[in-house]
């Protein structure tokens, strides 16, 4: 894990490094200023990162900050909403100009898109139900099967540790097959986990496992040149509103904790 971050850290700081010029035609941020709106594309159904309240306006941690990114690019926040596997085709075929969506980074990823410093720092949590006294540890999944969006970093790590993945569409989704004995566990984050309580306190689930070490969300974009200014910008901000303690205070308002400090 530490030479995985390592690996990280030193492609981060070769992307902040790039300073060669930008080809109007194709720089992403001068395109976003172009038409006054970066376009950010996020599931709009995982509570706390972006669902719906009561009144079926879209909010949640990400939101928030993809709307102070915005205004502090001096653009509109447009926001697109899609099931996971619709965000990074989206983001590919230039419909989104960023995801902002609770996205970890992985080697796999790193190999396809570029991403901003980290804005959150989370431990996955397997939830399983209250009286599951099979499973104590990430080992204990081979052979299990599990609940989560295919695709999405939770699946891979379930998968890796030999489990067999169901594919669902969103969280409610996978905590229901849990809760119906249809699936042994689900991969979360664990602050989703804590968020899913307190708003099911009767729910009867419980943390079997958490991560060791914490996991690094981020904002991807389409990898090369044309969003190194963006990502540069993005940076910024994001740099900004951690030493402001903005950004801890946000992440405080949506999930009880300080997600910013490691």
């Amino acid at each position: 894990m530490k030479k995985f971050r390592m690996l990280i850290v030193i492609s981060l700081l070769m992307l902040s490094g790039c300073t060669k010029g930008n080809d109007t035609q194709t720089d992403t941020l001068q395109q976003i200023k172009n038409k006054n709106e970066i376009i950010i594309a996020t599931e709009g159904t995982w509570q706390p990162w972006s669902y719906h309240n009561e009144d079926n306006e879209l909010v949640g941690y990400d939101v928030e900050l993809g709307q102070l990114i915005a205004e502090k690019l001096g653009v509109k926040a447009t926001f697109v909403e899609a099931e996971w596997d619709s965000l990074f085709a989206g983001l590919d075929s230039k419909r989104y100009d960023i995801v902002i969506n609770g996205v970890e980074i992985t080697d796999e990823r790193l190999e396809k898109y570029d991403f901003s410093n980290p804005y959150a720092f989370i431990k996955t949590a397997i939830i399983v139900k209250s009286d599951n006294d099979e499973i104590h540890s990430y080992d204990d999944l081979s052979g299990k099967q599990t609940a989560n969006t295919l695709a999405s970093t939770y699946a891979t790590l379930a998968e890796h540790y030999g489990a067999t993945t169901t594919g669902v569409d969103d969280l409610n989704q996978t905590i229901e097959l849990v809760l119906q004995n249809r699936v042994d566990a689900t991969l979360n984050a664990e602050v989703t986990y804590y968020d899913y309580m307190k708003v099911h306190p009767e729910a009867s689930l419980k943390i079997a496992a958490l991560t060791d070490e914490s996991s690094l969300v981020s904002i991807p974009m389409r990898k090369g040149q044309e969003s190194t200014a963006l990502n540069q910008e993005i940076n910024k901000i994001i740099d900004e509103m951690i030493q402001s303690g903005e950004l801890s205070q946000l992440s405080i308002k949506y999930f009880g904790t300080d997600l910013v400090s490691e």
